[in-house]
């Protein structure tokens, strides 16, 4: 009897437990959607691997049974999904009003805690600002001739070889020019290779967040250790031995930290240090390994792209002159060529910000402390925007403005936290794409499958032998 009696209380218990979760409250209406099971929510659907690249299944069946506004669990936190471009534009509208910048925790522990992400109002402008320091328009002026230098000579070896992996060379070359603009840090002369850790971290930090020992995130929290270790050991040598001028990015991040009443402290230095390093080499490997992908299976692009690069260099006076900012910023076609790569691509899969208070919109209620998450995959493949989104149509751009963001396109963000980096990561892509369609042919040689997970990954990598013209 005594055991019925328990048992039937277990079950009513869990009962009562799992009606709680699937039915949260709510001063109002919340959207429509499903929590999943209790903890362990919908995490399992979301990071199932696809091959597509339509809008993921994840999204796109819950949009079709619920609408463009859901809500879901991911990793044990209830969560907005928004696919409206009007309620996304009203999120980026209203940073650090009714919403600010948020990520799950397992992201708070790849990236630091004190990262520039996870940091709110007069402090997140603050490393904002000396981050445009080194990526401002007035620096990336100086920086298109180095830009260039490290395309030309990286073009050249791979030319020299049966073929080239693109998306780990290219990581490779971008790395190691903004590891120097950032820390001095040569590969060749290093004792150890920093660039191994960041590899490390990569491959586990759109994965699972399950921490034991072997799998891709306890993998990538290992790299993010031994990276942050290394960085801190250039921090303690450069403060013993402080050079006299500035000769890239730590140097002034020093000078800061030894300010009176700074607010830069040396573990939000350190994790700013880390963010930089990895956003601007392996966003932007992706963002080109794509690019190339989709040269290869649109010749016709190639073909205009290629005329606007070789009109570049017939309308210069001295031939053997560097590429110059003024033709940088001529080249539209180029711009709109990479929109439309970063349209398609879908690098960041999610940006997601917390409701400060209770938000009504749309006749929903968003609860205080409730996740949000922007979907840009299905901003960016709105058949009622794009004709035909899943086209490779760069001509779909002329006449738009190719800077910024906007209620229809957001690969670099949008509001007040739209990406510091855009420009410099602009920059690098052009400055390739010039460098590579006026002096070689390329062909494809296997590879350029594409797994999201639900990041962007290239799986088998994409193999290209590189001819000079």
């Amino acid at each position: 009897m005594w055991v019925l009696l328990m048992g039937a209380i277990v079950v009513l218990s869990f009962t009562h437990c799992l009606y709680r979760w699937r039915n949260p409250k709510c001063n109002g209406k919340l959207p429509p959607g499903s929590m999943g099971f209790p903890l362990l929510g919908e995490t399992l659907q979301f990071f199932a691997p696809n091959t597509s690249s339509d809008v993921p299944p994840f999204i796109r069946n819950r949009v079709d049974r619920y609408g463009p506004i859901f809500r879901t669990s991911l990793v044990g936190r209830p969560l907005i999904v928004s696919t409206d471009p009007d309620f996304n534009h009203f999120i980026f509208q209203q940073e650090g009003y009714l919403f600010q910048s948020w990520y799950p925790s397992t992201f708070t522990e790849i990236f630091g805690r004190q990262n520039v992400g996870s940091l709110h109002g007069f402090m997140y402008k603050f490393l904002k600002n000396m981050v445009l320091h080194l990526v401002g328009p007035e620096n990336l002026r100086k920086m298109i001739s180095e830009v260039e230098a490290v395309a030309t000579t990286r073009l050249r070896q791979w030319s020299c070889l049966e073929s080239v992996e693109l998306k780990d060379e290219t990581a490779s070359m971008i790395f190691d020019l903004t590891a120097k603009k950032l820390i001095s840090y040569d590969s060749e002369n290093s004792g150890e290779n920093l660039r191994e850790n960041f590899v490390a971290f990569i491959q586990g930090l759109i994965s699972f967040p399950l921490n034991v020992f072997g799998t891709a995130y306890n993998k990538c929290l290992q790299g993010r250790k031994r990276a942050m270790r290394m960085l801190k050991n250039m921090l303690q040598e450069r403060r013993a031995n402080p050079r006299k001028e500035h000769m890239d990015f730590f140097d002034f991040v020093l000078e800061e930290l030894a300010k009176d009443g700074t607010l830069l402290t040396e573990e939000i230095a350190l994790d700013l240090m880390f963010v930089l390093l990895f956003s601007s080499f392996e966003t932007t490997s992706i963002a080109i390994t794509a690019a190339i992908k989709f040269l290869l299976n649109n010749p016709h692009v190639l073909e205009e792209l290629t005329c606007e690069h070789e009109g570049i260099l017939k309308a210069r006076e001295n031939p053997d002159c560097g590429l110059t900012w003024g033709e940088y910023k001529s080249m539209t076609f180029t711009f709109q060529f990479i929109n439309e790569t970063v349209r398609l691509a879908n690098i960041v899969p999610g940006i997601f910000r917390k409701a400060l208070r209770d938000i009504q919109f749309k006749g929903y209620t968003i609860p205080a402390g409730w996740s949000v998450m922007v979907c840009p995959p299905a901003v960016h493949l709105n058949p009622e925007k794009y004709v035909d989104p899943l086209a490779f149509n760069p001509w779909r751009w002329e006449k738009c403005e190719l800077n910024g963001a906007s209620k229809h396109f957001m690969a670099f963000g949008g509001g007040m936290r739209f990406c510091v980096g855009t420009d410099f990561t602009k920059l690098q892509m052009a400055v390739f794409l010039h460098c590579l369609v006026t002096k070689y042919r390329f062909k494809a040689i296997k590879g350029g499958n594409i797994v999201r997970t639900p990041g962007l990954q290239f799986p088998d990598g994409l193999h290209v032998q590189i001819v000079e013209k």
